[in-house]
């Protein structure tokens, strides 16, 4: 059995690491194959291309590297052509990922699409291309599930894997008391973001609020999880250049473990929200969307809730800041709401309580296994009709 993935951002690298595991315990001849990240080559993926290092949100950050991303499907195109593998596997990344959806289907390679872009959010225009171009939608949370159904496409519920992750990670406890320090204080841990252009847009507010918080509020110990060596570097850089004196503890590729060792975090949205949910953490979300982008920004300013937990419970347990043009207004708002959690430890208690109840409803474990099996059953009758074909020549 061969499957081409396709990943392109951090989280779904992740993702796909773990289900090319679980299918390599299941299936002793399984081979995985496509664009991905680092954590989908160590679990033995042949990866084509390094897709996780074209990760951009938004269409101006998108157009340099159109001709890159055509390059790259027609890359895919002529694989398939010559050498098709059974199946096609999509995470995420959807402005890439329909084409090679395309690609594979006009070739008759089934495709499953391995948690699905939020349609529902911001595009159910785009419901056709799905329709059209992938066989079956996998999908993380119960209504994205009722969604699809709704709208004729084969769909089957396999939960998130995140809570995965959350479920089987082995903390470093030893990292956890490091970063907690020695002195009784409050830890705050920040998370700037994934991506390159999310640290250059929120980092600079976030660093804003910390100064503003750490003012009136002096017993704070400030941890920051960053992704990846050269993007602590860049906050780090940034820091100097707002001239922020107050100490922050920096880690790398230890976000579990900052997120354990926070009695609250605050965070630029993104799929790391779930994992705050897992761990039963309180939030504060901030996410800067360019004023250039129009109907983005637009968009975005309208939404009621992006971050996943406040979708899933349709209430705002996690407190969002969507912010567009002079961050003043918002930096007043955030410096006020996490000024009263750490001045107020029954209003963090609160939040705590309120994550807890709703982890409690919607943490199923299990999507990586469930997604497993249902690749596993779904490919049996190709991959031996495959092998009956190269018997018969």
């Amino acid at each position: 059995m061969r499957i081409f993935f396709s990943a392109g951002e951090p989280s779904g690298d992740q993702h796909s690491a773990r289900l090319i595991r679980e299918l390599q315990s299941r299936h002793p001849e399984f081979q995985a194959e496509g664009f991905g990240g680092p954590n989908m080559q160590n679990a033995g993926c042949q990866l084509h291309f390094e897709l996780t290092e074209l990760a951009v949100m938004g269409f101006l950050r998108v157009v340099p590297l159109l001709a890159k991303f055509r390059r790259l499907v027609q890359q895919a195109e002529a694989y398939f052509d010559t050498n098709p593998p059974d199946a096609v596997v999509l995470v995420d990344f959807p402005g890439f990922n329909w084409w090679i959806a395309r690609a594979a289907k006009t070739r008759g390679i089934p495709v499953y699409y391995y948690l699905p872009p939020q349609l529902w959010g911001w595009a159910g225009w785009r419901i056709k291309r799905v329709r059209r171009w992938v066989d079956h939608v996998l999908c993380a949370l119960p209504f994205e599930y009722d969604w699809y159904k709704a709208r004729g496409v084969n769909a089957t519920w396999v939960g998130h894997p995140f809570f995965d992750q959350v479920a089987e990670r082995q903390i470093d406890t030893q990292a956890i008391a490091e970063m907690r320090g020695t002195a009784k204080q409050t830890v705050v841990t920040l998370l700037p973001g994934s991506r390159n252009h999310e640290i250059e847009k929120n980092w600079p507010v976030m660093l804003e609020v910390v100064r503003r918080v750490q003012s009136v509020v002096s017993n704070v110990r400030w941890v920051v999880g960053s992704y990846r060596e050269r993007q602590m570097q860049r906050c780090q850089e940034l820091q100097a250049a707002a001239d922020l004196s107050t100490p922050l503890h920096y880690f790398v590729n230890q976000t579990p473990e900052a997120i354990e060792a926070g009695d609250c975090c605050y965070m630029v949205s993104g799929s790391i929200s779930l994992e705050l949910l897992g761990r039963r953490k309180p939030g504060m979300v901030i996410y800067r969307v360019p004023t250039i982008g129009r109907f983005f920004s637009k968009f975005l300013m309208k939404c009621r809730f992006i971050t996943l937990p406040n979708l899933i419970a349709d209430d705002e347990v996690m407190p969002e800041f969507i912010s567009n043009g002079d961050p003043e207004n918002d930096i007043q708002k955030m410096t006020a709401t996490l000024t009263d959690w750490l001045q107020n430890p029954q209003s963090l208690a609160q939040r705590r309580a309120v994550m807890s109840g709703l982890a409690d409803k919607a943490t199923d474990t299990g999507a990586t296994r469930r997604t497993a099996d249902f690749l596993l059953h779904a490919l049996a009758s190709k991959v031996a009709g495959n092998k009956a074909d190269r018997k018969a020549a």
